[in-house]
């Protein structure tokens, strides 16, 4: 995943080349090709036709690229690779810093706070990495809790 969520992000140009880089394992025809790759990724997600379908697809790429990668290794070279890999990792989150957006959606590194106003309905579809709180006017006066 962290392949796909770099793309478009500052830190892809040193995703791009490490995981060509890795996947090439010192040929130079082969890291061309794995970063043709790449750059076929990076344009068909930049295209938002259908950019969930297209995030899936390639999430599913790169994982077997790599899973296929590192069963064809021995054990020390799993281990460098696996080293490699979470280096990887590491420089695509740094940029992320933990808060995305699908396509069409809203993305907030602190509070988000969904009222209703004169009786109307107000609503909001999240994905949380925290707690949750929802405060009303509830019919009864109740209160929902964490």
């Amino acid at each position: 995943m962290a392949v796909v969520q770099a793309a478009g992000t500052d830190a892809w140009l040193s995703v791009r080349q490490a995981v060509a880089r890795l996947l090439g394992r010192g040929s130079t025809e082969r890291e061309t090709a794995e970063l043709t790759r790449l750059d076929q990724m990076e344009v068909a997600l930049a295209a938002e036709e259908d950019a969930d379908a297209q995030r899936r697809r390639w999430e599913a790429v790169w994982q077997t690229r790599l899973e296929v990668l590192l069963e064809a290794l021995d054990a020390q070279a799993r281990a460098a690779a696996a080293a490699q890999l979470s280096e990887v990792v590491a420089v695509a989150r740094s940029v992320r810093g933990g808060v995305q957006a699908s396509p069409g959606g809203v993305a907030a590194g602190g509070d988000v706070r969904v009222a209703a106003e004169s009786g109307s309905v107000a609503g909001a579809v999240v994905q949380v990495e925290g707690g949750v709180h929802l405060m009303g006017p509830f019919p009864s006066g109740e209160r929902l809790q964490d």
